[in-house]
């Protein structure tokens, strides 16, 4: 079986690179050379387009910024379709909004081939040790084919339902992960400005109810000054407005959520969209005129 990989950034890279110790044979795409090269160097095959990765694959994997340039990938000029054979299976690693998946499934049926969403968590620590949380919208068919793929990639994989269903796990991934930054932000800032120690406050109630993923391997990082991704923030910011945009659609009403994306909305603003998404935590400073102390 051949995969392809398009789209090697913080995440997309490292996984290609676990489906080659897989011992996959993987063609790579990218607009930038520098990620090209270096799989390359580890035995990949380099293709210009998406078009020449579709004419040396039976899968082809994305990981890309968002609904249009998965578009664009697949339908644009010199894009997957032009050089894709009946039964080719797009499986989308990326965040895109759940009625953009469905739309661009329906599509390519229509041409023999399926869109299989599989968006993921884990982070860049995730998918440089192969753990990420893969939530798959696929047929059970299609999903058994890919399965090993995922493997090489992934340690908690779910069939979540049909097309979108992956989508709309990680809208409700997004929704949790947000709310664990900025309240990881407010009780550090909040910890510190009432005179205790930071780094002893978390290590408390790190064995209680409050454990989780951010206070596991996010403050850390924060401590030590370390606000590099990780996560983007502006990439963290385009998912939650997917999370306010679903929401609205089916009439769910979200405040945590609204909120949340206010505070990621002026990381943009104060110009800190690349930096990690615990970086919120820079609003909440700002707000509390209280800078986290690092060591």
């Amino acid at each position: 079986m051949k995969l392809g990989y398009i789209g090697l950034g913080l995440m997309g890279k490292s996984m290609a690179r676990n489906l080659l110790k897989a011992g996959y044979e993987v063609t790579v795409h990218n607009r930038s050379r520098g990620a090209v090269a270096e799989l390359v160097a580890e035995g990949a095959t380099e293709a210009r387009s998406p078009k020449e990765v579709a004419a040396n694959a039976d899968i082809i994997f994305l990981n890309l910024p968002d609904g249009p340039d998965v578009e664009l990938v697949i339908f644009g000029e010199g894009g997957i379709i032009e050089n894709a054979r009946a039964g080719l299976l797009i499986v989308d690693n990326s965040t895109i909004a759940p009625t953009t998946t469905r739309d661009l499934h329906q599509r390519l049926t229509e041409h023999g081939m399926a869109l299989i969403d599989a968006p993921v968590s884990g982070g860049d620590v995730g998918a440089a040790a192969g753990t990420l949380t893969i939530m798959v919208g696929a047929t059970e068919a299609q999903f058994a084919k890919i399965l090993p793929a995922f493997e090489a990639m992934g340690k908690s994989i779910t069939l979540v339902g049909e097309a979108g269903a992956g989508q709309i796990a990680k809208v409700a991934n997004q929704m949790m992960v947000a709310a664990q930054m900025t309240a990881m932000g407010e009780l550090m800032i909040l910890a510190q400005k009432a005179g205790a120690d930071v780094s002893k406050v978390v290590q408390a109630i790190k064995g209680g109810a409050a454990q989780c993923w951010a206070l596991d391997i996010k403050t850390d990082r924060l401590l030590a000054g370390n606000r590099e991704p990780g996560f983007k923030a502006y990439m963290q910011a385009k998912d939650l407005h997917i999370v306010m945009d679903t929401a609205k659609e089916y009439g769910v009403p979200v405040p945590v959520t609204a909120t949340t994306t206010q505070l990621f909305d002026s990381m943009l603003v104060n110009g800190w969209s690349d930096q990690d998404n615990s970086g919120v935590i820079g609003v909440i400073e700002k707000l509390a005129n209280e800078e986290l102390q690092t060591s």
